[in-house]
């Protein structure tokens, strides 16, 4: 099998952050989110995978890149967010007669992908998708399952959803979907559906497997998703300090520190933490489910339930909670005259004082 994993899109919903960095980058415990997609695809033991890149490719590519995923990893130029049919009928010429996985490159599973691979390897489908149940079926793919568990329809963001079983972003496909998806058309929203794909293989009588999702999963596609996956991922977070002669505050639950990172004494860190390298946090409280990326500064102030991202300053900004925090950001407690919150604020930025 090859592995396609979708990058693309614009993230409006994550803006402003998405105004500077692509979605999949965002980082869920100090680690893209792109890079989970990419590992469970691996983990499968798949070593060829391509990548569809949209506007921001350069920064996505040198981001894969860098990492040294030990795959053989090409990237797929998407011009614009068509559809997921459409990713899949741009990049026919890669994955050519295989089957394979198609991974959103926004979303996480807790227990990665191998029995729903394993399972499809051993099956006579055509295809497979993964479901699980949602609160809130009509802003996902949806399956309509008869008593036996077969599939009757998928419809895309249905108005009135047959049932509550979500389409989880994770794609098993044999060669046969290109015939289908060269011959669905564009929805009401101007996209190649890949539900629309499944149900022409439905009514064609090819066959299309579903498994129901073990364990969480989650689609980073808002701010609360992303605190909320960061709170997912830490739940399992390893108690490791680096460099201990470096952290001299008190130190409660399960924290990571990585190297170079100084936490002096009148500092309270309570896990589930994470804090990347060579940050400073100085008179500070971190309180759980809060990630800290690299480089940051945390001095006089209290974090709780956030995420902030590499080469960010927290300085006497009183106390944080729930937040996102982009990189290179500067919170500080305003020196001068006259006394007030001073804002130099993007575009669909969110502030509550």
């Amino acid at each position: 099998m090859k592995g396609l994993i979708l990058s693309g899109g614009h993230g409006t919903r994550l803006r402003p952050i998405t105004y500077s960095q692509q979605k999949q980058l965002i980082p869920v415990a100090n680690k893209p989110i792109l890079f989970y997609a990419i590992e469970d695809v691996i983990e499968c033991g798949i070593r060829d995978i391509g990548i569809i890149v949209g506007s921001n490719k350069e920064q996505v590519m040198e981001t894969v890149n860098n990492a040294n995923f030990g795959a053989e990893i090409i990237f797929i130029e998407q011009e614009a967010p068509l559809g997921l049919a459409h990713a899949v009928l741009i990049s026919e010429e890669f994955l050519r007669d295989e089957s394979f996985v198609m991974y959103l490159g926004d979303n996480i599973l807790k227990h990665g992908i191998i029995r729903y691979i394993e399972h499809f390897r051993q099956s006579d489908a055509d295809a497979s998708i993964l479901l699980t149940p949602v609160d809130n079926p009509s802003q996902f793919g949806v399956a309509e399952l008869n008593g036996d568990g077969s599939i009757i329809k998928l419809i895309e963001k249905p108005k009135e959803p047959p049932s509550n079983l979500a389409l989880v972003g994770i794609y098993m496909f044999k060669p046969i979907i290109f015939d289908a998806v060269k011959r669905i058309k564009p929805s009401w929203r101007g996209e190649l559906e890949i539900t629309d794909a499944l149900q022409r293989l439905i009514e064609d009588g090819f066959m299309i497997d579903s498994e129901i999702v073990h364990g969480w999963w989650k689609d980073s596609g808002k701010p609360e998703d992303i605190l909320h996956a960061n709170r997912l991922v830490l739940d399992d977070l390893t108690h490791e300090i680096k460099e201990k002669e470096d952290v001299k505050g008190e130190i409660r639950g399960r924290v990571s520190i990585d190297i170079g990172t100084k936490v002096n004494e009148s500092s309270v860190i309570k896990g589930p933490a994470l804090i990347g390298t060579g940050c400073v946090i100085k008179d500070s409280y971190v309180g759980p489910y809060t990630s800290i990326g690299n480089n940051c500064k945390i001095i006089n102030s209290e974090v709780e339930d956030s995420v902030i991202m590499d080469g960010a300053r927290v300085v006497s900004a009183g106390n944080i909670v729930d937040s996102m925090i982009g990189r290179d950001v500067v919170i500080e407690k305003n020196k001068y005259l006259p006394k007030g919150n001073k804002f130099i604020i993007g575009d669909n930025s969110w502030v509550r004082i």
